[in-house]
């Protein structure tokens, strides 16, 4: 047997990294075998024996925010960027997989009929708006977009209820200083190709519950379709024009991760879902106990911004972002830096 990096561990030789941008089928017993073996090897210690423990967040890295030819690659200033940064991703976890004590993969998930989808609106001429369409509160106010009737039966709410409830939404985003509502190309589709793990994470998060004996923790988020649902922790909205709840918090999850030692965020995309994922953790912390702020770690070298050519780039805004998580007492560190130097690791 050999005797165990405190460090870091080699990558074990099924991981390809020029694979990273590729789908394929997981071979999951041969991997499971060659992951039971490498524990051994490497003498990994089941994830419940961690004193120090530590939690992985990748942020809904996913094929339909990883690879070029899904809906929406996050392309980064790069061109390369979710690619470049799922490369990286995996390296760590294998790299780490005796530091990591769960991982907890967060997963957007939709179906047709969302308020972010083109079907949700409709105009005077009954047409639907375009992908990547920004609809402001004038937009509803003035009648320039719509509550498309026809949603309304499979719903379960009237014509009216709809049209009231779009407005109120729109007011939402606007008194909370989020970004108008969005209408984004049909993605992450439930049951689709595009809702599943980067084929290299998927397997990577695998080998390392099985090394570990460690399951992972999904985190579902995206599927009511009366609200955008950025954050891995909470909706946009939360409450129709009446006060009536129509989503709720994800409290369990928040409650789970302020026990854990060390949480490290990483994913798709640092403008929007990672951002205010880590938004809403911080928030969390600060209602439970400031001092827990220095427990959360950014892998910065493994998360991209929004860019979209000739029309928008959210770089600016989530860098603003970090620096602001920085100023809090978060740590901004790389995958390619040894935890063991990371500044308040206990390993």
């Amino acid at each position: 047997m050999l005797k165990m990096n405190r460090n870091q561990l080699p990558s074990p030789a099924h991981f390809d990294p020029t694979s990273v941008s590729k789908v394929w089928k997981v071979d999951y017993q041969t991997r499971a075998n060659e992951a039971e073996s490498w524990a051994r090897e490497h003498a990994i210690s089941p994830a419940a024996e961690d004193a120090f423990k530590v939690c992985l967040i990748p942020v809904d890295v996913q094929n339909t925010f990883c690879l070029p030819d899904f809906e929406l690659y996050v392309a980064g200033q790069s061109g390369t960027g979710a690619i470049d940064d799922n490369r990286r991703l995996a390296e760590f976890i294998y790299r780490n997989l005796h530091r990591i004590t769960q991982i907890s993969p967060t997963m957007d998930t939709h179906q047709p009929i969302q308020i972010f989808h083109a079907l949700f609106l409709v105009n005077d001429r009954g047409e639907h708006p375009g992908p990547n369409t920004i609809v402001s509160l004038a937009d509803i106010e003035t009648g320039v977009w719509k509550f498309n009737p026809k949603i309304g039966h499979t719903l379960g709410i009237s014509p009216e209820y709809g049209q009231q409830y779009l407005l109120h939404y729109a007011r939402r985003l606007q008194a909370k200083g989020k970004f108008d509502l969005t209408i984004w190309p049909y993605h992450a589709m439930l049951g689709g190709i595009g809702h599943a793990l980067v084929s290299a994470i998927e397997e990577a998060v695998f080998f390392h519950s099985v090394a570990r004996y460690s399951q992972p923790d999904f985190q579902v988020k995206g599927d009511n379709p009366l609200t955008e649902n950025y954050s891995a922790f909470s909706p946009e909205v939360l409450h129709d024009g009446e006060g009536r709840a129509i989503a709720h918090k994800n409290t369990q999850f928040l409650e789970k991760l302020v026990k854990f030692d060390a949480v490290i965020i990483a994913g798709q995309a640092k403008s929007h879902c990672v951002a205010w994922t880590i938004e809403d953790l911080l928030g969390q912390i600060r209602q439970t106990d400031e001092a827990l702020v220095q427990k959360v770690y950014l892998l910065e070298d493994c998360t991209s911004a929004v860019v979209i050519p000739d029309v928008v780039d959210f770089t600016d805004q989530a860098d603003a972002a970090f620096k602001k998580f920085a100023a809090a007492g978060m740590h901004i560190v790389r995958s390619t830096e040894p935890m063991s130097q990371w500044p308040g690791l206990q390993i």
